[in-house]
């Protein structure tokens, strides 16, 4: 189990798991036992802090965490479930910096660590429990360490001692181990991990991926259903075969199911009770050099039981004892016939025993199997016996040297993606000879042009050669797999708008010259665009619509026939633009004018009338709210003055002050 800080709240339901998960194990098995494991992380940096304060509490505040730790056997194997409760009960969750964890190395010290662990002679199972990912070989490299996982056991005192070291295992190193001990495991990982321990299930044979909860609260029914479905799966396995050894499974599963090739190595959806059977064929393709027997090792994963075969290899043929001795078949009985060749007498040599061996070594002999202004003997390719080369043999049966003077192989030839001959061919003395449809001195080469075989069902779109499957542009202006591409040039229709124009219309820029630039295409004119070829015709076609010197619109298609040659039809009458009609535009736009000038001087009295109005309210307004009179005017004098006399004299001045006023 990861204690590293994040999985604190899993060990607390992981503290009563070991009673728990014996009474759920008692009810599938009766021989049961549990131990339990922990890792954090190597104890270097990058991977932990190692500052004094940090090794004795890598948490912070006010947690109190155990100081860090590689890998730790809390627990070895034992059918005590309350042992189990209280030892890990006792557990104290660690820290480390990085987020992959060490688990790569506690698996291997679990795997490799039997008589320390406890392991017996029964259905292992490995649970693995974690909310992070993991390290793997060569990340040892960011704290120093080179060396690589020797897969030996290293726990002392139940720690593993050896982890400031050696590296992290690599994956192929702990599938070796955990096959090798029997082991199955079983990853409880976090969903955010679903999808990477999905991935290492399928690189480790017989392993399964359950997804814990958030507070491993689920890890005991994910155990019981883990194991169910590692039990109801058996895969086959082999030991290393012997060179030359072939071996090829087929199954006989349930329900009629049958596999070959690596499914034949399964059977899936096994109950109890259920029978099925493998059919396993050895086949040996060659000889052991010395003719030593070997061993091969065959084993369900996950089981210790295993069968074993002993090969005895037959490389004598069973002809041998029917051979005719003294035959006149091997030159006047010099040899024994057996099997369809001559097997010598002692002092004979040769395909046919014609040969002394005093006659060897003699010049006249090995001159026989030298090639011409040459001084190899059989091209150093084999022996020269009687005059004659014997090649040698090679250890493949399927390389051959050939040849009067052994000059030929068929090993030796041109290769292309990794085979001889590029797979499409057959190498006879050093040179390939092609099958239908490829050449090449490799037959690399393909003469199939289907695939330069442009839409418009043309090779290269007709402007190149197809060769070996590609297209070779002749016209450094196009590119691309069909020649198709041209970055600098003018499309179809303005490629031949002026010749169209000057052979249909006698106009346009080449006017002058159309007979000598402009008769590379047959034309044919038509009444109207309705009469011009459909896009459903089979030659490839495009449509034109073009303008000439006069500004009228012409309408033709270019198209290539079967033949190469160029198809134009062309609509004979121009689309012309017609000419505008000056008074009823000059009386529109002088209606227009007085429209516009009305329209104007209407919204001009409307704005006028309203001011008028808001004047005149505001106005009457400002008179209901006055409040002096004429009594009350401060400038105000009467016009009349009023004097008082006693005589006459008052009427005179009454009378002159109102004449004078009047």
């Amino acid at each position: 189990m990861d204690l590293s800080y994040s999985m604190k709240d899993d060990l607390e339901n992981v503290k009563s798991l070991g009673t728990a998960l014996m009474t759920e194990m008692e009810k599938i098995t009766s021989d049961f036992r549990i131990g339990f494991g922990s890792f954090v992380e190597k104890t270097v940096m990058p991977y932990i802090s190692t500052t004094p304060a940090k090794l004795r509490n890598p948490c912070t505040g006010d947690q109190n965490c155990t100081t860090p730790f590689s890998y730790r056997n809390v627990l070895n194997l034992t059918s005590e479930g309350n042992r189990f409760n209280e030892l890990v009960g006792a557990q104290q969750i660690s820290g480390n910096l990085d987020s992959p964890e060490g688990g790569f190395d506690a698996i291997m010290q679990v795997a490799v660590c039997g008589k320390q662990i406890g392991w017996r002679n029964v259905t292992r199972l490995l649970v693995f429990s974690t909310d992070a990912g993991f390290h793997f070989a060569g990340d040892g490299k960011l704290g120093g360490i080179v060396l690589p996982n020797d897969g030996r056991c290293h726990l002392e005192n139940n720690l593993y001692a050896m982890s400031h070291y050696y590296d992290y295992p690599s994956i192929a190193h702990l599938v070796q181990k955990l096959s090798e001990n029997n082991i199955q495991t079983i990853f409880a990982v976090t969903e955010e991990f679903q999808a990477v321990y999905k991935e290492l299930k399928n690189l480790i044979p017989k392993s399964a991926v359950g997804t814990l909860s958030a507070n491993s609260s689920n890890v005991i029914q994910l155990i019981i259903d883990a194991y169910n479905s590692l039990s109801s799966e058996v895969i086959l396995e082999n030991s290393k075969l012997p060179k030359g050894v072939t071996i090829n499974y087929k199954s006989y599963c349930k329900n009629g199911v049958n596999g070959t090739g690596e499914n034949g190595r399964k059977c899936s959806n096994i109950s109890i009770g259920d029978e099925v059977k493998f059919e396993i064929s050895v086949t040996a393709n060659e000889c052991p050099k010395k003719g030593q027997n070997e061993t091969i090792k065959i084993k369900p994963l996950g089981f210790t039981e295993e069968v074993e075969i002993n090969l005895q290899f037959i490389c004598e043929c069973q002809c041998q004892n029917e051979g005719e001795a003294n035959s006149p078949d091997c030159h006047e009985g010099n040899g024994t016939f057996e099997c369809g060749a001559c097997r010598c007498n002692e002092g004979r040599i040769g395909r046919l025993c014609e040969c002394s061996t005093d006659e060897v070594n003699s010049e006249d002999m090995d001159a026989y199997c030298r090639r011409e202004n040459s001084t190899e003997i059989c091209s150093n390719n084999g022996e020269c016996i009687c005059g004659q080369c014997v090649c040698k043999k090679r250890e493949n049966t399927n390389e051959v040297y050939s040849g009067k003077y052994c000059e030929c192989d068929n090993f030796n030839c041109d290769r292309s993606n990794g085979l001889i001959c590029g797979g499409n061919g057959i190498c006879k003395c050093r040179v390939c000879e092609c099958y239908p449809n490829y050449t090449g001195s490799a037959c690399d080469c393909s003469l199939d042009t289907s695939t330069c075989m442009a839409s418009n069902g043309q090779i290269c779109n007709g402007r190149g050669t197809c060769e070996c499957g590609t297209c070779n542009c002749t016209d450094p202006k196009f590119q691309g797999p069909t020649c198709e591409m041209c970055q600098t040039c003018l499309g179809v229709c303005a490629e031949h708008k002026d010749c169209v124009q000057c052979k249909a219309f006698r106009k346009g820029e080449k006017k002058e010259t159309c007979s000598q630039e402009c008769s590379y295409f047959n034309m044919t004119l038509v009444e109207s665009r309705d009469k011009l070829p459909q896009p459903n015709q089979p030659d490839p076609l495009s449509h034109c619509k073009e303008k000439d010197v006069d500004d009228c619109w012409f309408y033709f298609t270019y198209s290539v026939n079967s033949n190469n040659e160029p198809i134009v039809h062309v609509v004979d009458t121009p689309e012309c633009p017609t000419g505008p009609d000056i008074i009823p535009i000059v009386a529109g736009v002088v209606a227009g004018i007085v429209l516009i000038g009305l329209a104007l001087l209407l919204i001009w009295k409307l704005l006028m009338i309203i001011h008028d109005r808001r004047e005149f309210a505001k106005f009457e307004k400002e008179k209901m709210n006055a409040k002096w009179d004429t009594g009350e005017n401060p400038i105000y004098k009467s016009a009349v003055t009023t004097v008082l006399v006693n005589n006459w004299w008052s009427v005179c001045w009454m009378y002159l002050i109102r004449s004078t006023v009047s």
